[in-house]
């Protein structure tokens, strides 16, 4: 397992930064980046950072690796993380009114 001080210094995170005609300034806008590239969405690649900027992160991150994960998910492995983090949401929502009920 790599420190992050080497991760941040690695060529490959230096090479994927210069290569990004926008400037980076958040964190959140980082991430989202990084969804997009992994999943293979770069088309959508503002969405994800809204995203990421929006949603609850521990909810990102499980519709993530369902998505990576996932073992027939080629070529819409966004809509694959889509589809789970709806689905996240309606779980949550769903425990959050239980809850209050009782």
């Amino acid at each position: 397992m790599q420190s992050i001080k080497d991760v941040l210094d690695g060529e490959q995170y230096s090479t994927d930064l210069f290569n990004r005609k926008k400037h980076v300034t958040k964190e959140y806008q980082d991430y989202g980046l990084r969804l997009a590239d992994k999943l293979g969405d770069r088309m959508h690649k503002s969405l994800y950072i809204k995203l990421a900027k929006e949603k609850d992160r521990v909810l990102l991150e499980i519709a993530f690796s369902f998505a990576i994960d996932y073992p027939k998910a080629e070529g819409n492995k966004g809509r694959l993380f889509m589809w789970k983090l709806k689905e996240l949401e309606k779980e949550r929502e769903s425990k959050k009114n239980a809850s209050t009920k009782s």
